[in-house]
């Protein structure tokens, strides 16, 4: 076990930088309502579930409809449930709602957990220069036997990929009075593999599923406004390196700007349930046309699937579409306390650690946004989206695209202070290593290590209002 403190000298680096803060003594106009007019007045466990306040009840048709098949489970082919038929032949879940419980966090396999359900494991070799090709449009060399993703699960008749478990060891911070937060680093244990050993230089990531909240706003947001906080030689001598991930868009057949997912390694809204269908539970679409089975799985490759008498897939046009609305227009629940002095003083104390030099706090969202009740919108997601290294303590060492072992997409913070409310625990960061908030802050490093060392100056009451902050978001 051991301790780290801030030596003199940081700490004085660290109180310097907060010289230029704003100081907040009071809400900023509109600052409750995280997602402008589609912000809804929820704080309880359904506070994620709900669709934009400013849909019509024409639209929340749709809306209802898309959750019907977001929430409710997909079956093996044949099947006389022809609408959701095509589970598999190998998958991790079958249902979105598994992973994502009440459109909320994920988080790691306790120890006696079956299987990892609303966690995953991203598989990948080391980048060849005869995988260009491979890499342009996947982001990653794909293990050979395995792909890009373990599942865990499987149909009749095929074999699960592997188990998998996670350990942890503890090591301690200290904070400058003393106070002593103890940490937890996980390692990750993959066993029963069905398909023989794994490449010996694999490299694996762990990801929690993210909170659905805001996904339409987030990808609303201008690309200009986005691109203009990239600073990759860090032109302003901030110590932030934000960087825009650059991806293949499946669709477009080309390379655009990444937004979602842990490294950013998805362009819209489209693509990532797509590729979540195919991941996560074994179903195809127009996009994805085929299983995510490789050629060393003949069982997997050679199961019914659940493909219309005329060829269409098993998530048909439609049914991505009536899933793609609804994922776009989860609403966000609007922030408490906005005027309360413990959130005030925490709020300052977020900037005084210059926590906003990634967690962009607001943009306008685009006049041309996929739907109009998210366009014009003034939104607070805290986030910039962009990749940024956050030092070798959450390195998973694997490569995504543009974004290395270190580099992590910003996640937005909106609706956080309800994450155990919604999905009844507190684990965050891309592996749920992190039991709170203050253990996540505690996490960062690289980028963020100026801000992080900061606060660990903060006394009790000060920890306290900044958990404050968090938790009003």
């Amino acid at each position: 076990m051991s301790l780290l403190r801030l030596s003199p000298l940081l700490l004085a680096f660290a109180l310097a930088a907060c010289d230029d803060a704003p100081r907040f003594t009071q809400a900023e106009p509109g600052e409750a309502l995280s997602g402008g007019k589609a912000t809804v007045q929820r704080s309880d466990r359904n506070a994620y579930s709900l669709p934009s306040a400013n849909l019509t009840p024409e639209r929340r048709l749709d809306f209802a409809v898309g959750n019907s098949f977001f929430r409710n489970p997909w079956v093996i082919a044949p099947s006389t449930t022809t609408a959701r038929d095509g589970l598999g032949p190998l998958f991790n879940t079958n249902a979105c709602q598994n992973c994502h419980v009440r459109d909320g966090r994920g988080h790691p396999p306790e120890p006696d957990d079956s299987n990892a359900v609303s966690m995953l494991v991203r598989l990948s070799i080391p980048d060849q220069p005869y995988y260009a090709q491979v890499i342009e449009r996947l982001g990653v060399v794909p293990e050979p036997i395995y792909g890009t993703q373990l599942q865990d699960m499987a149909i009749p008749g095929v074999a699960p990929e592997g188990k998998v478990r996670v350990t942890y060891d503890n090591h301690s911070v200290a904070f400058a009075d003393g106070h002593q937060v103890e940490l937890r680093r996980p390692t990750l244990r993959i066993s029963q593999l069905g398909y023989g050993p794994l490449h010996p230089d694999t490299r694996f990531s762990a990801r929690v599923a993210p909170p659905m909240i805001g996904l339409g706003l987030l990808e609303a947001i201008p690309e200009a406004d986005l691109l203009s906080n990239e600073d990759p030689d860090d032109h302003n001598r901030d110590g932030i390196r934000g960087r825009a991930n650059r991806v293949w868009d499946d669709a477009q057949g080309k390379t655009m700007i990444g937004r979602f997912g842990w490294k950013a390694g998805q362009p819209n809204i489209n693509q990532q349930n797509v590729h979540a269908f195919a991941g996560d539970m074994g179903l195809t679409t127009t996009l994805l046309p085929k299983d995510d089975c490789t050629a060393a799985q003949v069982d997997c490759l050679t199961a019914p699937n659940g493909d219309g008498q005329g060829g269409e897939k098993e998530v048909s046009d439609n049914i991505l579409r009536l899933v793609t609305f609804y994922t776009r227009n989860l609403a966000v629940p609007a922030r408490r306390n906005v005027d309360a002095p413990q959130v005030l003083a925490g709020k300052n104390l977020f900037y005084q650690a210059g926590c906003q030099g990634c967690h962009t706090p607001q943009f306008t969202t685009a006049t041309n946004a996929a739907e109009p009740e998210l366009a014009n919108q003034v939104i607070r997601p805290y986030s910039d989206l962009l990749l940024h290294d956050m030092g070798p303590g959450l390195s998973d060492e694997r490569t995504e695209f543009a974004a290395n072992g270190q580099d992590w997409r910003t996640p937005p913070l909106w609706g956080i202070g309800l994450s155990e409310t919604v999905s009844g625990h507190s684990q965050f960061l891309h592996d749920g290593r992190a039991r709170n908030l203050l253990e996540a802050v505690l996490w960062h490093g690289g980028e963020a290590q100026a801000a992080r060392d900061h606060v660990l100056t903060f006394n009790a009451e000060q920890r306290a209002a900044l958990l404050a902050f968090l938790n009003s978001l």
